[in-house]
């Protein structure tokens, strides 16, 4: 806990050093250069936190000390369509040098806004199928960035929670519909689910949803969970491990945070890392390279994480060859 309030008072100062447009006039006066930052979550969510603590660690690493030889302006989206398109307008018109986005929904809104200004995206699923490059070797205009994980990830989910649970015969995947990823996820589990009997899309757009179509599922037996990567997911994420719990549900989420909230089992890329490498492309385009010459990068590491406390309140014996592979288990 106090790492986390350490972290939040850290990144507190920067926010206000940026946010003061007297230093911001004398910073730019000096060639202080410029970054805009759009984040998906909340600023109070610690996960966030976590995150932009990766990547000003990672700019620090490469040079760059806010209010030295950088200055760096804050939005926090929240998961809310509007505010993120508001917040994207925003950090365009403050005409900054290069501009991190998080998540889909912040990519589309800047990709909007702006046709002309460097954008460096982490948590992007499918950037091509998106819209927002033209090919992973070779972006061709002013976004590139860091792909979340491949569509067949969808597979290893499946695979993994019918290992925790093998009495599972249906079902539901928790999915962003309004995103490209949202779909191509839900395919893949369908296509490599003959031991299910039922795959059950559910849609994520808002709390009351959630909770309707989840209690709906849990009223016939045998069912888990399967969440798919999205900002609405992480926004909502506590209220779909509640869920999960009230109803008894074997659930697998696509990150390790949802675990450490009492989550069951996760697979996936490190979030906060893919933030962490993101520094070294901001790096590169405030050093004068283009986004069209920056192939997008995908993930090197995945995570398997397991919550023994929430396995045992489920009933659920976790096989010796599950923990064997796991890279993080929660007692």
């Amino acid at each position: 806990m106090a790492s986390h309030i350490r972290r939040r008072k850290f990144l507190a100062t920067l926010g206000g050093a940026a946010a003061c447009p007297l230093a911001a006039r004398a910073q730019q006066a000096g060639g202080v250069r410029r970054i805009g930052v759009l984040m998906n979550l909340a600023s109070e969510d610690a996960e966030g936190q976590a995150r932009l603590a990766a990547f000003h660690q990672g700019l620090q690493q490469l040079g760059w000390t806010v209010g030295r030889n950088v200055q760096i302006d804050y939005r926090w989206g929240a998961g809310n369509a509007d505010r993120i398109r508001k917040f994207a307008a925003e950090l365009v018109a403050l005409a900054p040098d290069v501009i991190l986005s998080a998540g889909s929904p912040s990519v589309a809104a800047l990709q909007q806004a702006t046709r002309s200004v460097p954008i460096v995206f982490v948590l992007v699923v499918d950037p091509v199928s998106s819209g927002f490059v033209d090919s992973l070797a070779r972006p061709g205009g002013n976004i590139t960035g860091f792909a979340w994980a491949e569509y067949s990830i969808g597979g290893k989910w499946l695979e993994l929670l019918k290992e925790i649970a093998p009495g599972m015969t249906r079902a539901a995947v928790i999915r962003d519909a309004a995103l490209t990823a949202g779909g191509g996820q839900l395919g893949v589990i369908q296509a490599v689910a003959p031991s299910v009997r039922a795959v059950t899309p559910v849609n994520v757009r808002d709390a009351g949803e959630i909770e309707r179509a989840i209690t709906a599922f849990a009223r016939s037996p045998n069912g888990g969970l399967i969440v798919t990567g999205s900002t609405l997911a992480a926004v909502h994420r506590d209220l779909i491990v509640t869920l999960a719990a009230r109803h008894k549900l074997p659930a697998i989420y696509f990150a390790r945070y949802f675990v450490v909230g009492g989550g069951l089992i996760s697979y996936g890329p490190g979030l906060v890392d893919q933030f962490r490498h993101a520094a070294s492309y901001v790096d590169r385009v405030l050093k004068g390279e283009q986004p069209a010459d920056l192939p997008v990068q995908a993930p090197v590491k995945y995570e398997l994480a397991i919550n023994l406390k929430t396995a045992k309140a489920l009933g659920l014996e976790v096989p010796p060859t599950l923990l064997a592979r796991a890279d993080e288990v929660f007692e």
